[in-house]
């Protein structure tokens, strides 16, 4: 694991960053930023993925969702190809800020610019560090917003969204998906998904 100033320096700029969210989510009865806890679960995920990640994947993962709340979805229209713009723009406006707080700390370009990369999920298929970025963001959406989710959604959609989960992330990451503890609706359909992917 890094330690260093700068390591540390780059990792307090984004929590501070992520702590300006006013939304609020109750954990233990302490009101936390919703996405300051988002980064949190990242990092824990991650540790649990590789727990000797490299420092920019460390940063990478941490940076994820970076002030997020000020684009929502509805600044873009509402249909596929506007989700689609969105969460481009998202990751890309995301990758930028995180370079700058890198920057900020004394990282060199180079470290900069694979960061920004991570960010972005380039090359998913192939870079085993966005592998694990994408692991973490599956994971920290099945075991803390998944049940939710499908509280809200039908069948076929959350299905849906389940099986498109699945093909993104790692055999690491299944095997990490299948310790989360789930019940009921929420777990059948996971096996429903799990299922039609494997058959």
């Amino acid at each position: 694991m890094a330690d260093n100033h700068r390591f540390d320096a780059a990792m307090a700029q984004l929590d501070a960053l992520h702590a300006e969210d006013p939304r609020m989510e109750t954990v233990d009865g302490e009101e936390v930023p919703y996405e300051l806890l988002y980064a949190q679960r990242m990092s824990e995920w991650l540790e649990r993925l590789e727990s000797d990640a490299s420092e920019t994947l460390q940063l990478a993962v941490r940076a994820q969702h970076l002030k997020r709340w000020e684009v929502p979805r509805d600044s873009y229209p509402m249909d596929r190809p506007g989700y689609h713009a969105w969460r481009t723009g998202l990751k890309t406006r995301q990758a930028d800020m995180a370079a700058d707080v890198l920057r900020q700390a004394g990282y060199d370009e180079t470290a900069c610019a694979r960061v920004a990369a991570l960010v972005r999920k380039e090359d998913l298929k192939n870079d085993e560090e966005t592998r694990a970025l994408e692991d973490a963001a599956c994971l920290v959406f099945l075991q803390d917003y998944y049940a939710s989710f499908a509280a809200e959604h039908d069948d076929d959609k959350v299905i849906g969204i389940l099986r498109k989960t699945l093909r993104k992330m790692s055999a690491e990451g299944h095997r990490l998906a299948g310790e989360i503890v789930l019940e009921g609706r929420a777990r059948a359909l996971v096996e429903k998904a799990v299922a039609m992917e494997t058959c």
